[in-house]
């Protein structure tokens, strides 16, 4: 191919698409000032197919047709080089390939955006019949729609905003020397062109001696919280363990700091003091001799009641015997700061309160224990405090208390965590929708407290 023709072929293939981008361009940034969105983003690949969504009442159509569109974009730049190029014998096979690929893609794509237009239409109160113009003829209609003042959305996107939710206090808690000291600003990721915020103005000094209950439910931010006072996951913070900045000496303070997860990570076929010399390996630091952690393994093998069991195999314990295992990993390490996310999950009564009771007594040898438990109420009494995360209005995941638990109850006007639990909830979580009313009287709180 000579590169007239070669020419040629951009020329006939490029200008119609491009022409049909720029008027849908056109088309869509009239319609997105209408529903409340920002006009730039009808310019902008892939971003488009979302806000587009945004305005259909789709969003949740609009992720996956905006993961496809990524996708479609990247196929058709592959396929559009390789019609170019010229496809040989030994390319044949990728070419069909990519042919498959886009086919499926286009498909796919094409039942999501039937979805975003069939809700688009109904916002702008439409006939159906709109719906195969759009797909169709979009570059056309959608200009018409967006220009013309009797296309006009019954309903307008809302956005939240920072402004949308709780106050915030900005007031840092001061360092203890003895203890776990919290200074959360925020963490934020980007959610689909989005700054998002998933923890803001948490602030606390946890004492060591301390069991504390972590209390808030589903996307109130407790793993997020957890992560990023281990350091797993950093957030804008101050987290100083013993006068000692967790982010700034990590490859020290990981030592002093264990996370026991909710499912374990145990090799069915060992024992269980092999079990937990891995455990010393993996979590002691190499400076650490090995009879020094043969040593440590029978401390905790004694301290768990696992001494009896120490040659069994994993997948012959008990679910209690199990979950003590699990845990005694991690404290292999001797943590300061001991973190357990549902260490009763799947246990009885009576083997929890056992479970629990041991934490208790970890606690009392001046370790601070964090606890998350969907069932705080039958053991309530071995806690000291309770941190209490709430969801604002923005969906973020706020501190509506931290104190003592006796003083939780008084400050929420419950007799129960689970009472607690449901005035803090949204209401389309069957819950109360009182979070912003908490967090906002939990930061006067405080500021009458230190006044």
């Amino acid at each position: 191919m000579d590169n007239s023709e070669l020419l040629f072929n951009i020329q006939s293939q490029l200008v119609p698409k491009l022409l049909n981008y720029v008027l849908l361009g056109i088309g869509y940034m009239k319609i997105f000032t209408k529903c409340g969105v920002k006009g730039f983003w009808a310019w902008i690949p892939v971003a488009r197919e979302y806000h587009i969504a945004l305005c259909a009442d789709r969003e949740k159509e609009g992720r996956t047709y905006t993961i496809l569109a990524a996708f479609g974009y990247a196929v058709s730049l592959v396929s559009y080089i390789l019609q170019n190029d010229g496809i040989s014998q030994a390319e044949l096979p990728v070419a069909m390939i990519v042919t498959l690929m886009a086919f499926t893609l286009f498909i796919t794509m094409l039942v999501y955006l039937t979805r975003i237009y069939n809700g688009l239409v109904k916002v702008f109160n439409r006939k159906k019949f709109w719906v195969p113009l759009l797909l169709v003829l979009d570059s056309i209609v959608a200009p018409i729609w967006g220009f013309s003042k009797k296309f006009q959305p019954t309903k307008k996107v809302v956005l939240e905003t920072e402004a949308d939710g709780a106050k915030v206090a900005g007031v840092d808690a001061a360092v203890v020397k003895d203890g776990l000291t919290v200074n959360i600003k925020d963490r934020t990721v980007i959610d689909f062109f989005r700054k998002r915020y998933l923890l803001k103005d948490i602030h606390m000094s946890i004492p060591k001696g301390h069991m504390v209950l972590l209390l808030g439910g589903s996307g109130a931010g407790k793993t997020t919280y957890v992560n990023a006072v281990t350091g797993y996951e950093k957030a804008d913070a101050s987290i100083v363990m013993d006068g000692r900045n967790v982010y700034a000496e990590y490859d020290r303070m990981k030592y002093k700091l264990g996370f026991v997860p909710q499912q374990d990570l145990m090799r069915s076929n060992d024992t269980v003091q092999l079990t937990l010399m891995d455990a010393a390996s993996l979590r002691l630091p190499s400076s650490v001799h090995r009879a020094e952690k043969r040593k440590r393994v029978q401390e905790v093998l004694e301290q768990f009641g696992l001494t009896a069991v120490k040659n069994s195999l994993v997948e012959k314990l008990s679910g209690g015997q199990r979950k003590r295992l699990s845990i005694a990993m991690e404290f292999i390490s001797d943590p300061d700061l001991f973190i357990l996310d549902e260490p009763d999950s799947g246990l009885d009564g009576v083997v929890a309160r056992s479970l629990f009771e041991k934490l208790r007594a970890i606690a009392d040898q001046g370790k601070i224990v964090i606890v998350i438990t969907h069932t705080p109420d039958r053991v309530i009494d071995l806690f000291d405090d309770v941190i209490v995360l709430a969801k604002d209005k923005t969906r973020t995941g706020r501190l509506a208390w931290y104190g003592p638990v006796q003083e939780a109850y008084a400050f929420f006007g419950k007799n129960s965590m689970e009472e607690i639990l449901l005035s803090i909830n949204q209401k389309e979580e069957g819950g109360e929708g009182r979070a912003n009313e908490f967090v906002e009287k939990y930061i006067d709180y405080t500021k009458r407290k230190v006044g």
